[in-house]
């Protein structure tokens, strides 16, 4: 049974709602399980695949799409150096709200990531971050919607199209990593990464820390 604890409307128009299940917060768009804080290993494998050339650096900055409930950006903290910059793109508010501490509900979950002084939060279109930072980020880590097949916005679209491709290739820094969170295989999406120049390798992953949970997809594309 689930216990509604806030709901928003997302900019498209779409039902967003903040929910417990037991001892699990869940998030679902239009009725729809957008994702759950059960499993988040696919996520924490994101981090750590598309940081690998990144944490080398002594002061890289990395750009994370989307902040969901933080676990992303708590495996990016942890492995990164302390040298390193993280910004966060989210275009809900009340995302960001709930993940806030002492008080959002999904704070804790990942340890009040957005209290590290190394995050600063951009509430809004990444897309707008992607124009606005060319050749910046040693790292890209996309985790926005179910990946580019499954939209809860109509605008992620074009964040996954040939041009959102593109912007994405742009805002790289040399040698930089792009790593894109699925919750499938993309054939079409494949062929774009790579026609925009990417080297591209897929990784498919569990969606729990421990054995077992369905399996997601990462595409890692290295400039």
């Amino acid at each position: 049974m689930f216990e509604l604890i806030d709901r928003v409307e997302s900019p498209g128009g779409s039902d967003v709602t903040l929910n417990r299940h037991g001892a699990d917060m869940v998030i679902l768009v239009n009725g729809k399980n957008l994702m759950s804080s059960r499993e988040h290993g696919s996520e924490e494998a994101l981090a750590t695949m598309g940081c690998a050339r990144a944490r080398s650096l002594p002061a890289p900055v990395v750009l994370i799409g989307g902040l969901g409930m933080g676990f992303t950006l708590r495996a990016t903290l942890d492995y990164l150096p302390p040298g390193a910059s993280v910004v966060v793109a989210e275009l809900l508010d009340a995302v960001v709200r709930w993940n806030t501490p002492p008080r959002g509900p999904l704070s804790q979950l990942a340890g009040h990531p957005l209290a590290d002084p190394r995050v600063s939060v951009v509430q809004g279109d990444v897309l707008d971050t992607l124009r606005a930072n060319p050749r910046r980020f040693d790292a890209i880590l996309m985790d926005v919607d179910n990946g580019p097949t499954a939209f809860s916005q109509e605008g992620n679209a074009g964040l996954y199209d040939n041009a959102g491709v593109a912007l994405m290739r742009d805002a790289l820094a040399p040698r930089g990593t792009l790593a894109v969170w699925s919750a499938q295989e993309d054939r079409r999406y494949e062929h774009r990464l790579r026609h925009a120049g990417f080297e591209l390798t897929t990784e498919r992953v569990r969606s729990r820390l421990k054995k077992g949970g369905s399996r997601h997809v990462i595409f890692l594309a290295q400039s």
